[in-house]
């Protein structure tokens, strides 16, 4: 089965901005070939998962996950848009589909629990933060996390314009990131134009999930000399 390095994250580049492919804007019927279209470009490959109770919307599962394993070594990042009851034991699933990387949510009750799961199966752990919930909420999990994501727009939900809030959400993050003295990757999903790539990156963001940004670009190579031209922001560590 194809894996990235066990360093994978720590390897991801600092000087430029990465890139997640978010699967859930791919040719669901040619997914094998938006797959091979995407891999020379592609930081992560973020899988989205929703039960149609935290979010509205289903959205992709563990079977589908382990096909995509064993076409791909570049990193998994599993978001799991769900309720509390099935958090463990869609940490589990995905996990044993070939997840690198699993975010879960502030807003879960159980988040604790989740992170301690997480650990246990020694993969790389996110926290996904509702656009309308506190970035303060995160604090308390800082020191557990690899990635820090911050919605830009209302769960679950394509095609919205960023919230306006999202670029001082972003700097409030970093301040404290920055504050842990710790390597954790920031992180802006939803909202993701090119009007506002300029406008996230300048705030922090360090990865952008990429929808029809990337897939729906006439000419991929174009686009991703573009995005990685907005390099590392002064001062930004």
């Amino acid at each position: 089965m194809p894996r990235p390095a066990a360093d994978w994250m720590a390897a991801l580049p600092r000087n430029r901005l990465l890139a997640e492919y978010s699967m859930w804007s791919a040719d669901l019927i040619r997914l094998a070939d938006d797959l091979t279209r995407i891999t020379p470009y592609a930081d992560i490959l973020h899988i989205d998962v929703a039960d149609g109770c935290f979010a509205p919307a289903f959205l992709f599962f563990p079977d589908l996950v382990a096909r995509l394993r064993d076409q791909t070594a570049l990193p998994i990042h599993v978001h799991l848009m769900v309720a509390d009851r099935v958090l463990l034991p869609q940490i589990e699933q995905f996990a044993e589909a070939g997840a690198d990387l699993i975010s879960l949510h502030a807003e879960n009750a159980n988040a604790g629990e989740g992170l301690d799961r997480i650990a246990a199966l020694r993969l790389k752990a996110g926290m996904v933060l509702r656009v309308e919930t506190p970035v303060t909420e995160a604090a308390p999990w800082l020191d557990r996390l690899d990635m820090l994501t911050l919605l830009g727009t209302a769960i679950g939900v394509k095609g919205q314009g960023l919230n306006p809030a999202a670029a001082s959400r972003l700097q409030e993050a970093g301040g404290l990131i920055a504050a842990t003295g710790r390597r954790i990757v920031l992180a802006a999903d939803g909202g993701i134009r090119d009007t506002t790539v300029p406008l996230l990156r300048n705030a922090g963001a360090e990865t952008v999930v990429m929808g029809s940004l990337a897939f729906g670009a006439p000419d991929l190579a174009d686009r991703m000399r573009w995005l990685h031209g907005f390099r590392k922001r002064t001062g930004l560590d």
